[in-house]
């Protein structure tokens, strides 16, 4: 294991930062175009869910697995094979000619990307140097500003193309492959003794493991609730007579304001700690998103903004927070936090289709909405390394 200098390596975190947009760029194709699914195959909001929460299971499998056999060996291949997953099967959903055909493109979409994140977390500590927050949301940042920009290209280029010339997109991507193939790094393997993953688990967390599971419970509501949102709001919107555009626009600000948090609550983490970051951010999320869940008119694209802001803040910290308390391991702690908790967040995403399907898209939003402002009691309970 290559413990980290005290100077960040800006040329391998451009690098892992170019994996990250890049596959999660492709994975954000699916969904601003659920409604367009959902017109073509005549889905139920519980089926809209699945498809979500499908892609989600699979991350939830396979990360913390991936991040398991990426600590013990020295191989690019689940950073490169899982882009490949990403950018050869997303653009297949536009000429799916069946839902389950549909699923099984997005499942090794989905696959792909839960193949190269745990590697490329992991490796981001290494050349963080001395400022591991700027570091982590910085990597973060590739993969927000690809959920923010992703939705408002492939909602423009379907409306002018179509769902059928999606599979022409694969070819940038495989040029960027071929770009990363001969660039990025081979990671590190870590010192870790235990060959079970039971064990491995031991080994990391030992007497920190509460902590740890605490951080991950905050990270999967989080997730939920970011889930729900970006899930079901393009769906109510469409219903109310907002365009493809605009739906994909509303994605893109609400993924975009988590672009611009994420980097200014990593700077802030390094300088005043993770915890007041987490009261803020979650004490704020609450009020917008019920505003937003009313909201008419231009007032949605604000809000929008302002609810992923704050609710999407959090993000790069809880992967930050687990790797600085325990960085033995950081491929498995990383798949933990993003992997296993953002995978278990958005699995749940059936659950509020289910409801919405009872009840209607809006009370189970405006539901949803309250579960930051509650997350607020677990945060008391958070770790501060600068007061360790």
């Amino acid at each position: 294991m290559t413990e980290p200098s005290k100077k960040t390596n800006i040329r391998v975190l451009f690098a892992l930062t170019l994996i990250h947009f890049t596959g999660d760029f492709y994975n954000s194709f699916v969904t601003p175009l659920l409604p367009a699914f959902a017109d073509r195959f005549a889905l139920t909001l519980t089926e809209i869910g699945l498809i979500g929460g499908l892609s989600r299971f699979l991350s939830f499998v396979v990360q913390p697995n991936v991040g398991f056999f990426a600590d013990r060996y020295q191989t690019r291949f689940f950073i490169l094979g899982g882009i490949f997953l990403s950018v050869a099967f997303v653009p297949f959903t536009g000429i799916a000619p069946s839902y389950l055909l549909l699923l099984l493109c997005v499942a090794l979409g989905s696959i792909g990307s839960s193949m190269f994140h745990p590697s490329v977390a992991g490796m981001v500590f290494t050349c963080a140097g001395s400022r591991p927050g700027f570091a982590y949301s910085v990597f973060n940042m590739g993969g927000t500003l690809a959920f923010a920009v992703g939705p408002l290209f492939i909602t423009w280029y379907v409306t002018l193309q179509g769902l059928e010339k999606m599979p022409w997109l694969m070819i940038p991507g495989l040029l960027i492959l071929i770009y990363l193939f001969l660039v990025v790094p081979v990671p590190d393997r870590e010192k870790i003794e235990s060959r079970t993953f039971l064990g491995t688990l031991r080994e990391m967390f030992g007497s920190i493991w509460k902590w740890m599971v605490l951080i991950w419970l905050i990270m999967v509501f989080r997730a939920f609730v970011a889930h729900v949102f970006r899930t079901f709001l393009p769906v109510l919107l469409v219903k109310e007579g907002y365009s493809l555009i605009a739906v994909g626009a509303v994605v893109t600000l609400f993924t975009l304001a988590g672009t611009a948090s994420g980097m200014i609550a990593g700077h802030l983490s390094d300088r005043i700690g993770f915890r007041k970051i987490f009261f803020t951010s979650f004490l704020m999320t609450t009020p917008f998103l019920l505003l937003l869940v009313v909201a008419r008119g231009p007032w949605v694209y604000l809000l929008t903004f302002l609810s992923g802001f704050f609710v999407m803040a959090t993000l790069p910290l809880g992967v930050t927070l687990a790797q600085t308390l325990a960085p033995k391991g950081r491929s498995m702690v990383s798949s933990l936090m993003m992997g296993f908790a953002f995978g278990l967040g958005g699995t749940m995403t059936p659950i509020a289709g289910a409801f919405a399907d009872a009840f209607s898209i809006r009370p189970v939003l405006a539901a949803v909405a309250l579960i930051p402002l509650l997350l607020v009691g677990l945060v008391w309970f958070l770790p501060e390394p600068r007061e360790t």
